[in-house]
């Protein structure tokens, strides 16, 4: 499988919910770096499963995959509707368009690392105001444990 094909598995992976499968493409040694977040393997695919949860009828469109080196670079573009607790931000019940960027590091068929950066203003502004309190005490107890 090509690194393109690689990369862009992890996010199909969570797009069907596919979570045994995310767990093969993710080397043991995984580190997610991303909107002042750091996970390793188990904590990343928990918060995709939590993720997945909060929005339904997700939908992403990759408008540009470049791979160089070892590394996939992708814009994607998340459509989603908000109808779950998200980090701290009860349902809104709002359609939702989220846009960011992941670059996913590539060792044979295997994502050992990932970096993203979302637009997380843009997001918190589609859901309203009282998601950037929750995203804030969020963000500190998520730190404390």
């Amino acid at each position: 499988m090509e690194q393109k094909e690689v990369a862009l598995s992890v996010s199909k992976a969570i797009l069907n919910g596919e979570w045994d499968k995310l767990n093969g493409i993710l080397s043991d040694d995984f580190t997610y770096t991303g909107d002042g977040m750091h996970f390793n393997k188990k904590q990343y695919i928990d918060f995709m499963k939590g993720m997945k949860a909060a929005f339904s009828n997700m939908n992403m469109e990759f408008t540009h995959v470049i791979n160089e080196g070892d590394t996939v670079s992708i814009r994607f573009i998340t459509t989603s509707k908000h109808t779950g607790n998200f980090m701290g931000a009860a349902a809104t019940n709002k359609n939702l368009e989220i846009g960011g960027i992941f670059m996913r590091k590539i060792k044979g068929d295997k994502v050992i690392q990932e970096w993203q950066t979302t637009d997380l203003l843009g997001t918190m502004t589609q859901m309203g105001a009282g998601t950037l309190l929750g995203y804030a005490i969020f963000g500190v107890m998520f730190k404390k444990k």
